[in-house]
């Protein structure tokens, strides 16, 4: 793994240690209402996300069922998106744990060679908290740090140049509603046809092609509302097997957006856990 910013491994009082930087999300949304609970769009601040390094490359195969609760890794990474008032990417804190020497390293590097590098990312596989604990333990005998420790490890962060909306579409306001917009969650990686009864199953999704045949473009699309807010979303292809995204559309009832920036991320961490992908940014396009 890259070396750009090495620290020991942690503070002695890891769980103690308070994060001050990165990854702040300024929406605060209310609670989801209507018929898909699975669909959580909490105002607190969410988990930092997980990876596990495995050896060698996994077969294609491997990329539809979850790793063994035993398998050996090579590295455990950490990562927390940071984003502007509008939700949209402007920086990404990694933070790398290496099995060979025990030491954390944060390496904007990294971030860049996980989401750009096919066969580093064959090795990397996203998981919830727990499962990072789990294979923590195993490698090392000790307690994965907390979170607010984790972010003290952040020193190395990858800026994502921000700009203006892209307005790729017409956001013609519909009647009753305040506002429209449109943002994008880009992921690296292709989305194998085995993941998606379980990305079907967590949204409510209606499958909308057949995703075994690469020129489909549009997998699924779901909905859900949020107080008097509608949100619809498109899981899509945006390139022959390099990447996908989920597209992103609210209709908001009044001037506040407080609800997009929390279920952007529910939806963003159920994509990566349930369907082996890397998110890359949150793009606005209106």
């Amino acid at each position: 793994m890259p070396t750009d910013t090495e620290r020991p491994d942690g503070p002695a009082t890891p769980d103690q240690a308070e994060g001050t930087a990165a990854g702040n999300r300024t929406g605060q949304a209310p609670g989801a209402t209507g018929s898909r609970p699975a669909v959580d769009v909490s105002g607190s601040r969410p988990p930092l996300d997980y990876y596990l390094v495995v050896p060698g490359h996994r077969a294609p195969a491997a990329l539809v069922t979850p790793v063994s609760a035993a398998a050996t890794v090579d590295g455990i990474v950490v990562e927390e998106f940071v984003f502007d008032d509008d939700h949209t990417t402007v920086g990404l804190d990694t933070a790398c744990w290496s099995a060979s020497d025990g030491a954390w390293r944060s390496s904007a590097a990294l971030s860049r060679d996980l989401r750009g590098d096919p066969a580093l990312r064959l090795r990397v596989v996203p998981v919830p908290r727990r499962d990072a604990e789990d294979a923590y333990r195993r490698a090392h005998g000790r307690e994965l740090p907390g979170e607010p420790a984790l972010r003290t490890l952040f020193t190395d962060r990858l800026p994502v140049p921000g700009s203006a909306p892209l307005r790729l579409e017409d956001a013609q306001v519909p009647e009753g509603f305040h506002d429209k917009r449109l943002h994008r969650v880009l992921f690296a990686g292709d989305l194998t046809p085995g993941r998606l009864p379980a990305l079907q199953a967590a949204w409510g999704m209606t499958l909308t092609g057949d995703a075994a045949d690469p020129r489909t473009r549009v997998l699924g699309t779901a909905r859900v509302h949020v107080a008097g807010d509608v949100f619809t979303w498109e899981l899509r292809r945006v390139g022959p097997g390099g990447a996908c995204a989920l597209d992103l559309t609210a209709c908001l009832a009044t001037s506040s957006d407080a609800a997009i920036g929390p279920l952007l991320r529910r939806l963003t961490t159920t994509l990566s856990h349930t369907g082996g992908l890397i998110p890359v940014m949150v793009e606005r396009f209106s």
